[in-house]
């Protein structure tokens, strides 16, 4: 009887036990990202890579949570268990082309970025005419804005997008479509009124921003202005008067383009400039932030610096040069 009852017991021992075998779920809460949600649950940040494995028709655009949905939970130290290739990560935000991307280096590696292209839903911000088309603020500064990010996650480094498209990903056209339906993060409708829809972008950057203290951050805000037809202007940036890292950072982007310009069109001149200016999101929000207008809808030529999709990938990639030398300067 007593070996009989010894080898029931080893039998309970070598089998794991269905409560052990399913994962726990938890429902997100406002605010909640990933990090916060694993340290409430008494998991570690390296636990992360499993959570999305478990959780990832789940999640929202950039691995976001949405408020009230159930995710589970994984086992503690379990993210060994889950193969990862660490080069290639898939973003849906960035469309069906795009969306998968290579981690090319780590030369942002510890860097973190929130990247907020000018107005959305409801507000298209300024509007150009090109021949028959209508060109809308929100739209190019969305499409840089996404191929910035891009940018930046292939050289290591977290990006966070605050408004967000559901369907329009990269687009290689000239004449981007205009449409109501971007949101900002993680899943919040948009505001017709000005000030509720700066004070939400705002709100959206710092709740992000303290889920995720420590480390280099900054928060880029692109916009293309609106003024008379026959001046034409060239990239400029704005940033807080009482950040001096700020203004560091503006000049770093602002030199970077000089350099572009005189290396690709040493007849041209660059007449972009860096200045402070009381913008309410630069203003309240916890980052360093620079604000950037990419030109004048208005001007035929500050028009084909946008509608050209080279000329926006361009941009993109002026920009991300000029944030390499800013975080390498920071280390």
């Amino acid at each position: 009887m007593i070996k009989i009852i010894a080898i029931h017991i080893l039998l309970i021992l070598s089998l794991p036990s269905l409560a052990q075998s399913e994962n726990r779920e938890v429902v997100a809460k406002n605010g909640d990202g990933i990090y916060s949600l694993l340290k409430r649950n008494g998991l570690q940040p390296s636990d992360i890579h499993t959570f999305i494995e478990l959780n990832k028709n789940k999640l929202g655009p950039n691995n976001s949570l949405i408020a009230g949905r159930k995710y589970k939970l994984p086992e503690p130290g379990s993210q060994t268990m889950i193969r990862q290739d660490p080069d290639q990560k898939d973003f849906s935000i960035f469309g069906s082309r795009y969306r998968s991307v290579e981690v090319k280096s780590n030369k942002l590696k510890g860097a973190t970025y929130y990247l907020k292209s000018g107005h959305g839903g409801p507000d298209p911000g300024a509007i150009g005419k090109y021949q028959n088309h209508t060109l809308c603020e929100d739209e190019y500064a969305y499409d840089v804005i996404l191929r910035l990010g891009r940018n930046l996650i292939e050289q290591g480094a977290t990006v966070h997008f605050i408004v967000i498209d559901p369907n329009d990903g990269i687009r290689d056209e000239s004449f981007l479509k205009p449409d109501k339906d971007e949101v900002c993060y993680p899943k919040q409708k948009i505001p017709l009124n000005q000030v509720q829809r700066l004070k939400q972008r705002t709100e959206a950057i710092n709740r992000l921003y303290n889920q995720n203290k420590g480390g280099f951050h900054r928060m880029l805000s692109i916009h293309i202005d609106a003024r008379s037809k026959g001046e034409n202007i060239d990239v400029f940036f704005y940033h807080d008067e009482r950040s001096k890292t700020g203004s560091r950072t503006a000049n770093i982007l602002k030199n970077t383009f000089q350099s572009k310009y005189r290396q690709h069109q040493p007849n041209r001149g660059y007449r972009g400039t860096v200045s402070d200016r009381n913008l309410y999101v630069v203003r309240n929000s916890i980052p360093v932030s620079v604000y950037i207008e990419l030109g004048n809808i208005h001007h035929s030529r500050d028009q084909q610096r946008i509608i050209s999709p080279s000329n926006r990938q361009a941009l993109a990639n002026w920009l991300t040069e000029g944030l390499i030398e800013d975080f390498e300067s920071n280390k």
